[in-house]
Formats: structure tokens, C-alpha cells, sequence
């Protein structure tokens, strides 16, 4: 299941949850993140149970994307235990992205 995370909901979601987190900050307008819209699906079905996936849009969550000093995106963090122990930006192959979660399960 793929989540939407926005400023309401980050801290229960994201924050305080109990399995990893993998969050993409992204734009309807921007090409790369487009093409990690499938990637990012696959992955929320993939780990389904063990880690949560989901987006912030970037254009309609200004805070949160200022919050995490998202500069470019597509950009990818993962968080565990309400930390940040990862971030990647731009486009990637499924498999390094899924190499980087991963490491933290």
C-alpha cells in the first residue's frame, strides 16, 4: 500500500511509526519523478507489512519538503525509529533504491 503523507499526518505516520519508512518527495510536473511513479508503487507492494511507502508532493507540502531541505527531486528518504538513516535524489534503478531499504531492515 502506497501512502500520502502530508504535514497532518507525518508525525503519526512517518514519525512515530514502528517499521521504516520510505518517503519520496516529488512534483506532477517533474519527468524523473514520473518515471519513479511505478518504481515507488512496486516497492509499496513489495514490502507491504515491513516497511511504509509513500509521497509528499513537494508543491503542495512546502513546509515538509523545507523541513527535509529537499533541493531536488525526485528525493528519497528513509526513516527509522523517527530518524533519518538514508536519503537518495534523482532517478535510480529499482534495484539500488531497494538495496538502500534494505540495509535498514
Amino acid at each position: 500500500m502506497e501512502y500520502t503523507f502530508t504535514a497532518k499526518n507525518f508525525k503519526d505516520e512517518v514519525v512515530d511509526s514502528d517499521k521504516p519508512v520510505l518517503v519520496d518527495f516529488y512534483a506532477d510536473w517533474c519527468g524523473p519523478c514520473k518515471m519513479m511513479m511505478p518504481v515507488v508503487e512496486q516497492l509499496a507492494e513489495e514490502y507491504d507489512g515491513r516497511v511504509k511507502v509513500g509521497k509528499v508532493n513537494s508543491d503542495e507540502e512546502q513546509e515538509l519538503a523545507a523541513a527535509f531541505k529537499v533541493m531536488s527531486i525526485p528525493s528519497f528518504f528513509i526513516i527509522k525509529d523517527g530518524k533519518v538513516v538514508d536519503q537518495l535524489v534523482g532517478a535510480m534503478p529499482k534495484d539500488q533504491l531497494k538495496a538502500r531499504i534494505d540495509a535498514q531492515l
